[in-house]
C-alpha cells in the first residue's frame, strides 16, 4: 500500500515529528503515521506547521510539514524568513493539486505555479509519481536534515492511481 510506503519511508528518514493539514489525498497517510512512533500535530495553517517545526528543528527533532501544494501561497514568507533564513531544516510533503485531470479548477493556478514557487525561494523539490520514486524520498529527506535546508516533494496524484 502506497500510504504505508511513504508513512514508513519517513520513520527510516528520521523523522521525529509530523506536522499536518487536513488533506483528503493524504488522509491515508497520516492514519499510517499514526501507527507509527512519529509524533504527529494537527494544524489549521500552514505557516503556523512552519512554526512548530522550527521549533522542532530548533530542539534538535526532524520535522516533515505535510500538506496540499495549494497551502504553498501561504507559507512562502515563514519558509523564506524562518526556515531558509536561519537555515533550519524542514522537508515539504505536499499533495500536487492542481494537475492534468484535476476536478476542482480552483487547484489548477496553485497546481502550476508551486514548483517554480519553490525554485524562486531556491527549495529543491522533486515529484514523487511512482513507487520507486518513494525509496527516493528517503535519500531526499535525510539530505534536508544533514545539510540544514528545506526540501520538498509533490505526490502526485498518479501515485495512488496506480495502485489501483
Amino acid at each position: 500500500m502506497i500510504d504505508r510506503q511513504i508513512a514508513e519511508a519517513l520513520q527510516a528518514s528520521g523523522v521525529e515529528l509530523v506536522v499536518s493539514l487536513p488533506c483528503a489525498m493524504l488522509s491515508g497517510i497520516l492514519d499510517e503515521v499514526d501507527g507509527l512512533t512519529i509524533r504527529r500535530i494537527p494544524v489549521c495553517r500552514e505557516e503556523e506547521g512552519i512554526g512548530i517545526a522550527a521549533g522542532a528543528a530548533l530542539a534538535g527533532k526532524n520535522a516533515v510539514l505535510i500538506m496540499q501544494n495549494s497551502g504553498l501561497g501561504n507559507s512562502l514568507n515563514a519558509l523564506a524568513s524562518l526556515t531558509c533564513f536561519y537555515q533550519l531544516p524542514l522537508f515539504l510533503l505536499m499533495s500536487h493539486r492542481g494537475g492534468r485531470g484535476e476536478q476542482i479548477s480552483a487547484q489548477i493556478p496553485m497546481g502550476l505555479a508551486a514548483p517554480r514557487l519553490l525554485d524562486v525561494v531556491s527549495i529543491e523539490h522533486k515529484p514523487i509519481k511512482s513507487r520507486p520514486d518513494i525509496k527516493q524520498l528517503e535519500f531526499l529527506i535525510r539530505h534536508t536534515y544533514e545539510t540544514g535546508t528545506v526540501g520538498a516533494a509533490f505526490l502526485s496524484p498518479e501515485l495512488w492511481h496506480a495502485e489501483r
